[in-house]
C-alpha cells in the first residue's frame, strides 16, 4: 500500500512552504472575481446587518494566536462581498447575488468557533437557520430588497441557488471564494496572479444533478485548484486547527459563564473589541489559563492519549475538499458545458482526493496549559 502523501505535511511544513510576500490588495482580488462591481451592491454594504461582519475574521479566531502565522486579516464581510461578486460574474442575477452577499449574516465573532461550542464540528452549520430569520426580519434590508423588486424569501436562502452553494465535493461560489483568501492568508499558496489565471479558466458546467456548477475548461488548472484546495483543507483537519477551534470555544464558554462576555455581545462586538476585553482581565481562573494558552501557544503535541496539565482534543471535523468538473471541449447545452469530474479524468487528482479523505492525525492534540 502506497504512503499517504499528506502524512509528511505537518503543521510547520505547511505554513513554511511558501515565501512571505507583501499583503495583496483585497480590492484587486475582488476585481479579479468580477471586473463589474454592480452598483446595487453598494447600498446593501452600508446595512448594519452586513457592516458588523467587517469585525469578524474569515479564519475563525486564528488571527489572534501565534500558533498560526496568518499573513493578513480577511473579514467575513470581505468574504460575503467576494461570494456575491462571483455569483454576479457567472449569473448576472440580482436575487442570487444578494443571497450570496447575505449568506453569513448570522455569523458571530470567531466564525465557526460557534459550531464547536454547539458540538457541531463535523458539519459546521449550526447557525444557518438563524441566518434566514435575520434576513427576513431586518426592516432596513427589506426596504432595499423592495426597491429592487425582490422579497426577503428571494435572498434568505442561498442554498436554493446551485451556483451559490451545493454539496461537497462540488464547486460553488462560496467554496471558490473562501479557499482563495484562505490560501493567501494561511500559507501563501495563492498569489493574485495565480488566482487570476485559474479563475479565468472557470465556466459554468452542467453537473450530474442537471444543475449549473462552476467548472474548469482545462484539466491542468482543475488539477492545480484541486491540489491547493485539498492542501488548505489539510491544514484545517490537522490537530492544530482542531485544538485552536475547541480551545477558543471553551474560552468563550468560560467568558460567558463568568460574566466577562454575554451571548448577545458575540453578535454586537468585533473580535478586536473582545480580545481587548479578554487581555485586560486579571483574575487567575480557568478562563485566564485557557486564554493565556491561546495567546501564547506556538506548538502542540500529537499524542495517542491525553496528557496531564494539558488542554487536549480528540475530534472529527468537517473535511473541506473539491472534486471539480472539467468541461468537455466542443460540447455546450443551453449555455452550460458538458463536463466530467476531475477524478474521472486525472489519476493524480483522484490520488490527492483519496489520500486527503483517508488521512488521520494522531488521536489527540494537546497543548500545555499556561
Amino acid at each position: 500500500m502506497s504512503e499517504n502523501q499528506f502524512d509528511t505535511l505537518t503543521w510547520n511544513v505547511m505554513l513554511e512552504k511558501y515565501p512571505v510576500v507583501s499583503n495583496p490588495s483585497i480590492a484587486a482580488y475582488h476585481t479579479i472575481l468580477s471586473q463589474d462591481f454592480p452598483s446595487f451592491l453598494t447600498r446593501y454594504l452600508t446595512l448594519p446587518l452586513l457592516k458588523r461582519l467587517s469585525g469578524i475574521g474569515l479564519l475563525c479566531g486564528t488571527d489572534w494566536t501565534p500558533l498560526y502565522r496568518n499573513r493578513f486579516y480577511y473579514s467575513r464581510l470581505d468574504h460575503s462581498t467576494g461570494v456575491a461578486l462571483i455569483i454576479w460574474h457567472f449569473t448576472h442575477d440580482k436575487a442570487q447575488t444578494l443571497a450570496g452577499l447575505l449568506h453569513d449574516v448570522s455569523t458571530p465573532v470567531f466564525s465557526h468557533v460557534v459550531d464547536f461550542r454547539n458540538g457541531d464540528a463535523l458539519t459546521q452549520m449550526s447557525t444557518e437557520n438563524e441566518n434566514a430569520h435575520m434576513v427576513k426580519t431586518d426592516k432596513a434590508l427589506g426596504a432595499l430588497l423592495a426597491e429592487d423588486g425582490l422579497t426577503a424569501d428571494d435572498a434568505a436562502d442561498y442554498h436554493r441557488y446551485p451556483v451559490a452553494d451545493n454539496e461537497v465535493p462540488q464547486l460553488s461560489a462560496d467554496r471558490l471564494e473562501y479557499m482563495f483568501p484562505s490560501g493567501m492568508v494561511l500559507d501563501g499558496s495563492w498569489t493574485l496572479e495565480e488566482i487570476a489565471d485559474v479563475y479565468g479558466d472557470i465556466v459554468l458546467c452542467r453537473n450530474e444533478n442537471n444543475n449549473p456548477e462552476p467548472g474548469f475548461r482545462s484539466r491542468e488548472r482543475a488539477e492545480e485548484y484541486c491540489r491547493k484546495f485539498c492542501s488548505i483543507g489539510h491544514i484545517l483537519q490537522l490537530n492544530e486547527n482542531k485544538l485552536t477551534m475547541q480551545l477558543l470555544a471553551e474560552i468563550i464558554n468560560q467568558a460567558v459563564k463568568t460574566g466577562i462576555l454575554n451571548e448577545q455581545e458575540c453578535y454586537e462586538l468585533s473580535e478586536r473589541d473582545i480580545i481587548k476585553r479578554f487581555d485586560s482581565y486579571t483574575a487567575d481562573d480557568i478562563f485566564s489559563r485557557y486564554y493565556r494558552t491561546f495567546r501564547t501557544m506556538i506548538h502542540i503535541e500529537h499524542t495517542e492519549k491525553p496528557l496531564p496539565s494539558h488542554f487536549c482534543v480528540s475530534l472529527k471535523v468537517k473535511q473541506r475538499y473539491i472534486n471539480p468538473l472539467v468541461a468537455e471541449k466542443g460540447k455546450k447545452d443551453d449555455g452550460l458545458f458538458s463536463a466530467r469530474r476531475l477524478s474521472d479524468v486525472s489519476p493524480s487528482a483522484a490520488r490527492i482526493i483519496s489520500d486527503f479523505l483517508s488521512y488521520t492525525d494522531t488521536p489527540y492534540g494537546c497543548v500545555k496549559l499556561a
